[in-house]
C-alpha cells in the first residue's frame, strides 16, 4: 500500500516534470517561428526595409546558436534545475521588452536575449527529460519533446497571424510572457532538486564530445542540412515549377510538421521497445528513401508525389531524432549531460545553417541560374531533383557513420 502511494506520487512528479519540460521547448520552438509572419508588419511600423526587419529572426537563431553549448555546460557547472528556471526567467524578461521595445534595434537587441533563454530551455529541458524519465519510457520522453518541438515550430505562423490583426505585431511577444511565467512556476513546482556537486569541475567540450558521440553529431548535422532543404527548396518548386497559388503551397507545406506532431511519441515509444540503434538506422533509411522520392517523384505525379514523398521522410526524421538523441545521451555521465544537450543543439543548428546555404547552392546550381523567379519550370524541376539526389546519398553516408561507430564499439567491448 505504501509502495503504491509512493509509485503513485512518484508518476505525479514526472508528469509535472514532463509538462513543465515541455511547455519550455514549446516556447523556445515557437519563438523560433513566430516572429517571421510579423516582418511585414514590422517594416510598416518601423519604416525599414526587409533586409533590416529580417535581423528580428537572425538575432533570435544567431543567439541560440551561440548559446547551446555555454547553456549545457552552465548546467553540469551550477544544476540543472537552476539553469531551467534561468532561462526561463530570462526568456520572459525578454519577451516584455520585445514587446515593448520602441524602434527596431532595441527590438532586434531584446530578440537575442530571448534567443539566449531560448538555449537554455532547449538544451536543459533535454538533460532534464534524460534524468527525470524512468529507464523504461526514455525513448518516449526524447520523442514527446520532438512532438512539442514541431508543435511550436508549426503553431508559431498560425497563432501569429491570428493575433496580429487583433493586438498587432506587439501581440506575439505578449503573448509569450504569461506562457513563460506558467512555465517557471510549474519548473519550480515540479522539477527535482539539483544534487550536490563536488568540487570536481565538468570536463570541457572537447572532453565530452568522445568518439562514442562523435557520430551522433556528425549525423544529426547532415539530417538536419537535409531537413532544412526541403523547406528552403519545396516553397520554390512547388509555387515556381507547379504553379500552385501561396495558400496551396503553405497547405502542402503544412503536411511535414503535422507528420511531425502525429509521429513524434510513436517514435519514442519504439525506441523504448526496439534499442535506439536499431530505430536510429530504421530512421535514416526512411530518410534516405524520402530524399530520393523527393528527387523522383514530384517528377512523375506533380503534387501528390511531392506529398508522398513528404509522408516517408517525415516519419524518418522523427525516428532519427528520439533515437539518436536517446542513444547520445545515453552513454554519458549525469555531470556531462548538459554539454552533451548542448552539443546536440548546436550540431542540428550548424545542420539548419548548412541546409539553407549549401543546400540551396545546389539547388542554385541545378537551376542554372540564382534568379528562382524568372527560372523556367523545368529548370526549377532539375535544381529540386539535383538536390534531394545528393541528400539521399547524405543519408547513406550518415548510415555508414553509424555503423562504423557501431563497428568501433563491438570490437572495443570485444
Amino acid at each position: 500500500m505504501e509502495q503504491a502511494e509512493m509509485n503513485g506520487s512518484e508518476r505525479r512528479e514526472r508528469r509535472g516534470a514532463t509538462l513543465a519540460l515541455s511547455l519550455s521547448m514549446l516556447l523556445a520552438s515557437l519563438g523560433t517561428s513566430i516572429a517571421n509572419i510579423a516582418l511585414p508588419d514590422l517594416a510598416k511600423a518601423f519604416s525599414a526595409p526587409f533586409a533590416e526587419v529580417q535581423g528580428v529572426v537572425v538575432s533570435y537563431l544567431a543567439a541560440l546558436t551561440i548559446s547551446v553549448v555555454v547553456a549545457g555546460r552552465l548546467g553540469d557547472l551550477y544544476g540543472l534545475k537552476r539553469m531551467q528556471l534561468a532561462g526561463l526567467t530570462l526568456f520572459a524578461v525578454a519577451s516584455l521588452l520585445s514587446a515593448m521595445a520602441p524602434d527596431l534595434p532595441l527590438l532586434m537587441a531584446a530578440r537575442a536575449v530571448q534567443g539566449v533563454g531560448a538555449a537554455f530551455l532547449m538544451t536543459i529541458s533535454m538533460a532534464l527529460m534524460r534524468e527525470t524519465a524512468s529507464e523504461a519510457r526514455i525513448g518516449r520522453a526524447m520523442g514527446l519533446l520532438g512532438t512539442v518541438s514541431a508543435l511550436g515550430t508549426a503553431l508559431g505562423p498560425s497563432l501569429g497571424g491570428a493575433l496580429i490583426p487583433l493586438a498587432g505585431w506587439r501581440g506575439i511577444f505578449w503573448v509569450q510572457v504569461p506562457l513563460a511565467a506558467l512555465a517557471l512556476i510549474l519548473a519550480i513546482a515540479a522539477l527535482p532538486t539539483d544534487r550536490a556537486r563536488g568540487k570536481a569541475r565538468p570536463a570541457n567540450m572537447f572532453a565530452v564530445m568522445e568518439k562514442r558521440l562523435l557520430p551522433n553529431l556528425i549525423v544529426n548535422i547532415v539530417v538536419a542540412a537535409v531537413m532544412m532543404a526541403t523547406l528552403v527548396v519545396g516553397p520554390f518548386y512547388l509555387g515556381l515549377a507547379l504553379g500552385l497559388k501561396a495558400a496551396s503551397v503553405g497547405l502542402v507545406m503544412s503536411v511535414g510538421p503535422v507528420i511531425s506532431i502525429v509521429s513524434g511519441v510513436p517514435s519514442g515509444r519504439l525506441v523504448d521497445a526496439w534499442g535506439a540503434r536499431a530505430v536510429l538506422s530504421s530512421g535514416l533509411a526512411l530518410l534516405a528513401a524520402g530524399a530520393f522520392l523527393l528527387a523522383i517523384l514530384p517528377q512523375i505525379l506533380d503534387v501528390a508525389g511531392y506529398i508522398a514523398a513528404i509522408i516517408v521522410l517525415t516519419p524518418g526524421y522523427q525516428l532519427f531524432q528520439a533515437a539518436n538523441n536517446t542513444a547520445a545521451l545515453a552513454d554519458v555521465p549525469k555531470e556531462r549531460r548538459g554539454m552533451a544537450s548542448g552539443l546536440l543543439g548546436l550540431s542540428r543548428n550548424i545542420g539548419l545553417m548548412a541546409g539553407a546555404s549549401l543546400m540551396g547552392a545546389v539547388f542554385a546550381y541545378g537551376t542554372g541560374t540564382g534568379d528562382f523567379i524568372h527560372a523556367a519550370p523545368a529548370a526549377i524541376s532539375a535544381g529540386m531533383q539535383l538536390t534531394f539526389l545528393l541528400a539521399g546519398g547524405l543519408m547513406i553516408g550518415a548510415m555508414a557513420v553509424i555503423f562504423a561507430g557501431a563497428f568501433e564499439r563491438r570490437s572495443a567491448r570485444a
